[in-house]
């Protein structure tokens, strides 16, 4: 039986088209909150969200962890010819994102077509590949939100790409991401990521802290560079994680990446890719990341996932808090929506789930999770008093001497004045837990 989309072998056999059928459908296979036409805030819900489909996680990661081998055996990976087997893997990957509406998709270099040790004959591959996926685009109508290149996974990069003390490895980086470059924006891709896997230190002892943050800088202006020379028009990304593979890695969180590319003069062409478990990995929320790229004008992305309080490293599970997703989207909308990017799904499913279909379900929930808090966020905006409860917090800066101080115009004398003259403050309630009581009430 060919695909019922795209006509051709269908490795997703006896799942269909993935539909909204609104909150009374018992299906597990159709959407009941995310209606890509629905208007909400001034813009429908596709607009909103952009979702990508992640290529690999859904299409490369087959279940292994330390503890055991694969779980997932995929049929698109039969062939021996990488070229071929990568083929497979596209048609897969676009009867996929297609069945499960998904507009945009996300990939590495690495995960499209599998990389030998030869720079020419892997960009070979790669460019073999952007054909390929060209076709597929113009006929599925999926885009490509962003790309980038694996710079973490080949064992040269044990000690970084950008940052590597030896000059050679950051050369094969420069390689790679000159043909990532190349594939996104011949696929016309929105804009371009870099996450530093490896850019950071395991020791001090053995690290140049300062010439490494300078190199990682020069790297991302020459990439920038030839982007913008070869008519890239999108946005850069990076992507904050504190931790592992590194112990330290020099895009630790927003605020830091904002310092650093604040200080290398990085700032107009970049932005941040932000993901809920690197955030809470950093000892964050996800909500204080986000509001941390809204004051500063930063926030381009999102990579949706979620951690396991239990576990302390990056289990990239797939969204399901609705509290904590409420409160994001609060952010986002009142900080004017998400900048260039989209919500990519970097969310695996789980080791055990072996069925076709756990893929789709995943996506369906993430999708629903996400539509859901949308409403519930846009409703707490227009009909509770949400913002006036945190507006009459400030009230005392919106006139007087308050607003004086906000304008610069008083001295510490000044300050000192009004206190003594004032006497002791009256005590004003935060109201916190009337705000969590009221954000369960519009869940």
């Amino acid at each position: 039986m060919g695909n019922i989309i795209t006509g051709e072998k269908e490795f997703f056999k006896g799942l269909g088209q993935v539909k909204f059928e609104g909150l009374e459908s018992d299906n597990p296979l159709a959407f009941r909150w995310y209606d890509e036409n629905r208007v909400v805030a001034g813009k429908t819900m596709k607009e909103h969200f952009k979702f990508a489909g992640a290529y690999w996680h859904s299409f490369v990661g087959n279940g292994s962890d330390p503890f055991g081998g694969a779980t997932h055996i995929f049929p698109w990976d039969a062939k021996a010819d990488p070229i071929e087997r990568a083929k497979d893997k596209m048609d897969a990957a676009f009867e996929f994102f297609t069945k499960m509406n998904l507009p945009y998709y996300c990939f590495h270099d690495v995960d499209v077509v599998d990389y030998g040790d030869n720079v020419a004959e892997n960009e070979h591959r790669l460019q073999t590949l952007v054909e390929y996926a060209k076709e597929k685009q113009a006929k599925s109508g999926v885009k490509l939100l962003w790309g980038t290149a694996n710079l973490f996974s080949h064992k040269r990069y044990m000690n970084g790409a950008s940052t590597n003390p030896d000059f050679h490895v950051l050369t094969h980086g420069a390689a790679q991401v000159k043909c990532a470059l190349d594939a996104t924006i011949a696929l016309g891709g929105e804009n371009y990521t870099f996450w530093g896997g490896r850019e950071g230190y395991m020791t001090l002892l053995n690290t140049n802290m300062k010439r490494e943050q300078e190199h990682f800088a020069k790297f991302l202006h020459a990439a920038k560079d030839y982007a913008r020379k070869n008519g890239f028009k999108g946005s850069f990304f990076i992507e904050p994680k504190p931790a592992e593979p590194t112990k330290h890695q020099y895009d630790f969180d927003a605020a830091t990446v904002f310092g650093f590319l604040q200080k290398y003069d990085l700032l107009n062409d970049f932005s941040l890719n932000l993901e809920v478990n690197h955030a809470t990995l950093a000892g964050h929320t996800f909500q204080h990341e986000l509001q941390v790229a809204v004051d500063n004008g930063l926030l381009g992305s999102i990579d949706a996932n979620r951690g396991d309080m239990q576990n302390g490293w990056d289990t990239d599970q797939f969204p399901n808090d609705i509290n904590e997703l409420t409160e994001s989207m609060l952010i986002i909308l009142e900080g004017g929506g998400i900048k260039y990017g989209g919500v990519n799904f970097d969310a695996k499913i789980r080791r055990n789930s072996t069925d076709p279909a756990d893929l789709f379900y995943a996506h369906v929930g993430g999708m629903d999770i996400f539509a859901r808090a949308l409403i519930t966020a846009d409703n707490i905006l227009q009909k509770s008093d949400y913002k006036k409860v945190r507006e009459e917090r400030y009230a005392s800066f919106d006139s007087g001497k308050g607003k004086e101080f906000e304008e610069g115009k008083l001295s510490l004398e000044d300050l000192r004045n009004y206190a003594a003259e004032n006497g002791e403050p009256a005590t004003i309630s935060g109201k916190q837990e009337y705000l969590e009581n009221l954000i369960n009430r519009y869940i």
